[in-house]
């Protein structure tokens, strides 16, 4: 039995930045909520994924960028200093110590709960606190799920305590050798971390290209980039074996014919001292009770796009962020996070009834307009389809939002594809003496509007905002033909795609 009886307007499950986000909108009409948490308040983003990662990156940019400029090369003398850029991500992730994002939100009135939280019936969970007591929560309007997702890890290496991005991100060891095992976000980043650092990486790739979501062209310029640093990329491998000995790690490697380019298949044997595992995530639903609602655990939690969970009757239930199963970004997460926030608190808005605009309530007002909410609106989350941007911090960096050329293809939208090399830009000439880089559009050709964009090249992940504006804005070619770049940047490739296009 629970021994402590609490209640809320609104339970938030996680405290990442998606549940903060999300905690933070819905108690802006005076809803009380309160957020659940078993682990750090910030979450994956803030201590183990998109800010540790990026400070593990930043140095080998910052090298590469000196030394690509005639007269800063010559101030280049030493390399990367392995224990100071991991000193310094250890001050990015807060030395994993979260009293700052505790502070903002209960600076922000909301309720921090640590514990483990699980459903026990329709908005009633029972959480586990950290000495083991109970606490029974009820939640009098809704319950957010918002527990992000974990790490798959194949069978195969069960028995090797392999790395997830967690180990790798958060190791004060530079392992000499890696094996990672991925073509994805994850896997090419921390490959491009790891070889700046000084291991010896190897990079395993069941596919036939890196960066399978983006367009071939950024995953091809990204393998290249890494072979050209010493990192081995092998396509087409599947691991068959995994066996840890001491402090050491022995792989089978199978590689298809066509990734061989031999014409046969191929086995290697590769002795690593750790194994880095990036294979994707799953939606961390298994254990919340779940199946007391009718849902399988396990699952990604089926929304709407008011991220409203369906096969829960009453309206009371929401998820956002990776447990959707619909983003994999902290800022689609976040995005999502705004939105179902913006929903519950005008569908529970608790301020009593006040005259408001024609003729209305202000109470009466807020609700209708989120019933009615028709896409683009504050209440749905319609950039989720078709519109969700994404960077990838590798070196050259790859930045795309919309959707691919195949992408277009599939869903039968004719389109017309715009590139443009931005080497050949003169912002190009003077931001390195050898820029490479190039930009793609997909446009729809019935509509005149571009569909999705793709940068690959150094630092072009400040780029891709203006390209997000132009898929989100449905903005003509002909009126994009008016907003000028500066001269000389490297947003001149937009008037040069726009000329490609015969405006």
């Amino acid at each position: 039995m629970a021994e402590v009886t609490d209640e809320y307007d609104v339970v938030v499950l996680g405290a990442g930045a998606v549940g903060e986000n999300v905690a933070d909108r819905a108690s802006r009409t005076g809803l009380s909520v309160v957020v659940v948490e078993p682990a750090l308040v910030g979450g994956e983003c803030s201590y183990w994924a998109c800010m540790p990662s990026k400070a593990l990156l930043r140095p080998g940019d910052v090298l590469a960028a000196a030394r690509a400029v005639p007269g800063a090369a010559a101030a280049v003398t030493g390399g990367i200093d392995p224990a100071a850029v991991l000193v310094r991500r250890d001050e990015v992730a807060a030395h994993w110590d979260d009293a700052g994002q505790v502070a903002w939100l209960e600076g922000a009135g909301l309720t921090l709960l640590r514990g483990r939280a699980r459903f026990t019936g329709p908005r009633v969970l029972v959480v586990e606190e950290a000495d083991g007591s109970l606490r029974t929560v009820t939640a009098r309007r809704a319950v957010v799920v918002a527990t992000g997702s974990v790490p798959v890890v194949p069978g195969t290496f069960a028995d090797v305590r392999p790395w997830t991005s967690r180990e790798a991100t958060s190791t004060h060891r530079v392992p000499p050798r890696l094996a990672v095992v991925g073509g994805g976000v994850v896997a090419t980043e921390l490959a491009t971390a790891f070889a700046d650092l000084g291991s010896e990486v190897t990079v395993l790739v069941r596919g036939e290209r890196l960066l399978a979501a983006a367009e071939p062209f950024a995953g091809e310029a990204v393998a290249r980039a890494l072979t050209d640093r010493g990192v081995r990329v092998l396509l087409g491998t599947s691991v068959t074996s995994a066996v840890r000995d001491g402090d050491e790690v022995r792989l089978v490697v199978e590689r298809r014919a066509t990734a061989a380019g031999d014409g046969q298949d191929a086995t290697d044997r590769l002795s690593v001292d750790e194994v880095l595992v990036a294979t994707g995530r799953r939606p961390a639903t298994d254990d919340l009770g779940l199946e007391t609602l009718g849902l399988r655990p396990g699952d990604a939690l089926e929304v709407d796009d008011r991220l409203q969970v369906a096969g829960v009757d009453g309206g009371w239930l929401f998820a956002a962020g990776d447990v959707t199963g619909r983003t994999a970004t902290t800022h689609q997460g976040k995005y999502d996070a705004r939105v179902v926030g913006d929903v519950i608190a005008a569908r529970f808005d608790p301020r009593p009834a006040a005259e408001g605009h024609a003729g209305g309530t202000r109470q009466g007002l807020s609700r209708q307009a989120e019933a009615e909410a028709a896409p683009w609106s504050r209440y749905r989350a319609t950039a989720d389809v078709g519109a969700v941007p994404q960077v990838v911090f590798t070196r050259p960096q790859v930045a795309w939002v919309g959707r691919t050329h195949e992408q277009a293809q599939r869903d039968g939208v004719e389109v017309e594809v715009l590139a443009y090399e931005l080497g050949d830009l003169g912002g190009a000439s003077v931001t390195a003496e050898d820029y490479e880089g190039r930009v793609q559009l997909v446009v729809d050709v019935a509509r005149d509007v571009v569909l999705g964009a793709t940068f690959v090249g150094p630092d072009v992940a400040d780029m891709l905002h203006a390209a997000t504006v132009a898929v989100v804005g449905e903005v003509p070619l002909s009126r994009l033909w008016h907003a000028v770049p500066s001269y000389p940047t490297l947003s001149e490739v937009w008037l040069r795609l726009l000329e490609a296009a015969g405006r």
